[in-house]
This record gives structure tokens, C-alpha cells and sequence, in this order.
């Protein structure tokens, strides 16, 4: 496992977004750096009936098995692990998603806040010119939720809001799901089969 990504979970709504995707990174063979907020853990209560373990230990096994990772892919730190590898600009992965991200964590990556790991990771990051992806799943969107947007937008973040396509013809909760994890995927540079590109022919 040479890739390595940080992947961050936050209390707004699309906890199947972040399964799917956790899913794909693992069958990628990258090791994965998984920050969950408390508020992410209770989404994942209401939204698929996942109680997740609140000590990184136990969520580290808790998601190793649910994703049938390799022992060691998948790794869960506290939202106070500063001496983590994804706290530090000189052996944090170059690229991370906030997949969701809600808008508090919007506003605090924008602002620079890190007061917890998931705005100290993001704001590595930013700092090391790596690749960070936000995925804001709010409707509406705000003049500030706006503002905040173009002000990371306009230093190389990529705003991605969760918003599937239906060009595509889905059938299914997990085809809408599928369409936003492939083009998280695309912008990673990760091969995927979940969706074929538009203007090429589905598979047989």
C-alpha cells in the first residue's frame, strides 16, 4: 500500500456517500486516515443504523471488518491526536476528502480554525499544496456558505457538492450514491468502474 489519503467524515448528511467511498479506497489499496466528528457518528446512527465505536481503537476494528480492509488500511485517530501523521505537513497524504462536509467545517477549514484534526488535516493540506476535496451537502446554500466556497475555491480546493447526476439513468439510492463517489474518484485520480464516463457506451 504505497497511496496513502485522509478521509474525513462530519455531521452533515450523506453517510452513504463516505461508506461508498471509504469502500473504493480500500478495494484501491490505499491506506486510509479516517477522521470522524462526533456528530458524523450520530448521522451514521440515523442514517444507516451504524453505532460507531467512540475510541479510535475500536472504530479502527469496527471499520477494518465492516470494509473487509487488510489489517492496518484503515486507521480512526481522535479528533485530538496532534502528534498524528495527518497533523503534520512533513508526513500527512498529500491528498484528503471531507466527504460529507458540513458547513461549520466549511466555515472553520476557510478560516483557518484547526481547532480539532479534521481543520488541522485540511489545513495541512492547503499549506502543503496538496489536493483537498469538500464535499458541502446543504441546500440552500447561504451568501456565507457562498463566500466561504469561492475563498477555498480560489486557492485550489475543489468544491465538490454532493449532487448526483441522473443522466445516467439510476435505478437506485446506491446508483445516486455511486455517481458522486466516481466523480470524487475521477478528481483523485482513481480508476473506477461505478460509472462509465459520459459519452462512452455502458458495458454489456
Amino acid at each position: 500500500m504505497s497511496n496513502a489519503i485522509t478521509l474525513a467524515v462530519t455531521g452533515a448528511s450523506g453517510a452513504p456517500y463516505a461508506l461508498a467511498l471509504l469502500k473504493q479506497l480500500v478495494l484501491a489499496d490505499y491506506k486510509v486516515h479516517l477522521l470522524m466528528s462526533s456528530a458524523a457518528r450520530v448521522v451514521f446512527a440515523t442514517e444507516e443504523d451504524l453505532k460507531i465505536p467512540a475510541k479510535p481503537e475500536g472504530a479502527t476494528q469496527f471499520f477494518t471488518e465492516l470494509m473487509q480492509a487488510r489489517e492496518g488500511q484503515i486507521r480512526v485517530y481522535g479528533k485530538e491526536e496532534w502528534f498524528s501523521v495527518v497533523a503534520s505537513g512533513s508526513s500527512s497524504p498529500k491528498q484528503m476528502v471531507v466527504c460529507p462536509c458540513s458547513t461549520g467545517t466549511l466555515s472553520a477549514i476557510a478560516s483557518g480554525a484547526s481547532d480539532n484534526l479534521i481543520e488541522r488535516a485540511a489545513d495541512v493540506v492547503i499549506k502543503e499544496r496538496g489536493q483537498l476535496i469538500l464535499l458541502p451537502r446543504e441546500m440552500p446554500f447561504s451568501s456565507i456558505h457562498l463566500e466561504n466556497m469561492l475563498k477555498l475555491s480560489n486557492i485550489g480546493v475543489t468544491i465538490m457538492p454532493a449532487a448526483p447526476g441522473f443522466y445516467h439513468q439510476p435505478k437506485t439510492i446506491e446508483d445516486l450514491v455511486n455517481f458522486v463517489v466516481a466523480r470524487i474518484l475521477n478528481h483523485l485520480n482513481i480508476e473506477q468502474q461505478l460509472v462509465t464516463p459520459w459519452g462512452y457506451e455502458k458495458p454489456n
